[in-house]
């Protein structure tokens, strides 16, 4: 299973020209890679121009296969490098992807600006008519 972690790297903090996403794709990334065996099914780290998160920068999101998706927001290069760590390794073990915010590590508990269902189409043979 292919598992995605995107970050925006649009996201400025208020009033500055600031681009934190370009370092918290960087950090990620060694932290992904030191962490070697512990971080299963090989996450792949990447950029995108905006995930319409502006008022928390910086956001991040995480996708896999058949697997919710999730979007945090106020995330800090920083200090929030070993959440993101500990929620790839949660999300890689995760069938559905599905999880309570009690269960997400850390700050990532308080900063969820969105969890989006899986898009599995399902295609079942109904008796009922459509009206």
């Amino acid at each position: 299973m292919e598992h995605k972690i995107t970050i925006c790297t649009s996201c400025r903090h208020k009033g500055t020209e600031c681009r934190p996403g370009y370092e918290l794709i960087e950090r990620l990334r060694k932290a992904i890679a030191l962490a070697g065996e512990t971080v299963t099914d090989g996450f792949e780290v990447s950029g995108v121009a905006c995930m319409a998160g502006c008022d928390r920068p910086c956001t991040v999101a995480y996708h896999g296969t058949r697997k919710a998706t999730y979007l945090f927001g106020d995330i800090d290069p920083d200090t929030d490098i070993d959440d993101l760590l500990s929620f790839a390794r949660q999300y890689a073990a995760l069938e559905d992807g599905w999880c309570t915010s009690l269960d997400r590590p850390g700050k990532l508990r308080t900063s969820t600006l969105a969890r989006v269902p899986a898009a599995i189409l399902a295609i079942e043979e109904t008796k009922v008519r459509a009206s």
